[in-house]
């Protein structure tokens, strides 16, 4: 059995939605088509060479990458360069790629999250804020012996979210007035007669992405021929992400120690250590990939060490003058863990869905760098 390429994207686009992403990124369906079949699904960090090869030998219909393939405009389509030759064996064996980058590393439980817990951090926080969840206030009027069916679709629908609470709302009774005009079928009342009715007016709170689907449940329990209801903007807002974490370790340990924790945990066999190592380290903040830039911000934020990889030479000055320690575990150290969170996450739409989709997700690349 297979389903469509569109319902895997649908699936990753609630994991890691495409609107968390960087301006600059490029992100989504890259290759392929939305409505080809797909019955077999590799996960990767990148659409590398072997990757391709390997995924043409299993008869996979489609790749999901951490790096996109396509990152910049291109000018020519030349299969005699590196890139040119990728594309044209995958369009060839009709394997559709999806990419998940900025917005998986931002998205909760995405990248730098499954870097934190790799970590054994708690009290996980943002480091940066790049995306904050508008909000929308729901008030609606219905008749009283209607009031509990109503607050339950709504409810289920997504509204009423607040911290670890669902289906928070708040009612009042009231006295609700209408005339029926010709041409109406009233619920309540007849046509050209004033009607006074006792009705609840029930408010709850939304984000702004689920109005649809909450509206669409509302109207479709409640008994009126026209509904009354308000959508209110609020000025509090809901869900914050954005790239990096920071959070606590249990126990303070030295750096040296974290450094060597670190190692173990995300299976690498060396990391770089900038600052005294035996400075004892509590809170962390961190940025898979490549995240020197946010040294400044994780000294303010009182961070007693940033780990993130690609570090240059002036950035350790910096982070040395900023007095935070660094942690250098690579690029593809800190990010290869998502590959398999993916996977697992993936599994579960399968059953979920009723897919019946083979999964599979890349064991054998290794980082680029090797040191001698």
């Amino acid at each position: 059995m297979s389903v469509k390429c569109q319902v895997i994207m649908d699936a990753m686009d609630t994991l890691a939605p495409r609107y968390l992403a960087e301006s600059w990124d490029n992100v989504g369906l890259l290759v392929g088509s939305p409505a080809q079949t797909v019955a077999k699904i590799m996960i990767c960090l990148d659409v590398s060479e072997e990757i391709v090869q390997r995924a043409i030998a299993q008869h996979v219909d489609m790749i999901i990458s951490h790096h996109p393939l396509i990152f910049k405009p291109f000018k020519n389509l030349r299969t005699d360069l590196a890139q040119g030759r990728l594309l044209a064996e995958l369009l060839k064996a009709n394997i559709a790629v999806y990419a998940a980058h900025t917005n998986l590393d931002t998205a909760t439980g995405g990248v730098n999250d499954v870097l934190a817990q790799k970590l054994n951090l708690h009290k996980i926080e943002p480091l940066t804020i790049s995306y904050q969840e508008e909000l929308i206030k729901l008030v609606v009027f219905v008749p009283i012996e209607y009031a509990s069916l109503v607050q339950e679709a709504i409810g289920k629908a997504g509204a009423g979210h607040i911290g670890n609470y669902s289906h928070c709302s708040f009612q009042v009774a009231g006295k609700g007035s209408f005339l029926p005009l010709q041409g109406t079928k009233p619920f309540i009342g007849k046509q050209g007669e004033l009607e006074s009715v006792g009705e609840v007016r029930i408010e709850t709170i939304m984000p702004q992405k689920i109005i649809n689907k909450v509206v669409k449940a509302m109207l479709k329990v409640h008994p009126y021929e026209e509904v009354a209801y308000d959508l209110y903007p609020l000025k509090n807002t809901g869900e914050k992400n954005g790239l990096g974490r920071i959070g606590q370790l249990e126990e303070p340990m030295q750096a040296e120690e974290f450094a060597n924790k670190a190692k173990l945990a995300l299976d690498i066999a060396n990391v770089r250590l900038v600052g005294e190592k035996h400075k004892m380290i509590k809170k962390v903040a961190l940025c898979s990939g490549s995240g020197a830039e946010f040294i400044g911000k994780a000294a303010y934020a009182g961070a007693d060490i940033l780990v993130t990889g690609d570090v240059k030479y002036h950035e350790a000055q910096k982070a040395l003058e900023c007095g935070i320690d660094l942690l250098d575990a690579g690029h593809f150290g800190t990010e290869m863990p998502i590959v398999k969170t993916v996977a697992e996450y993936l599994e579960q739409c399968n059953a979920k869905g009723k897919w019946n989709v083979d999964i599979s997700y890349d064991t054998l690349s290794k980082d680029l760098f090797t040191t001698i």
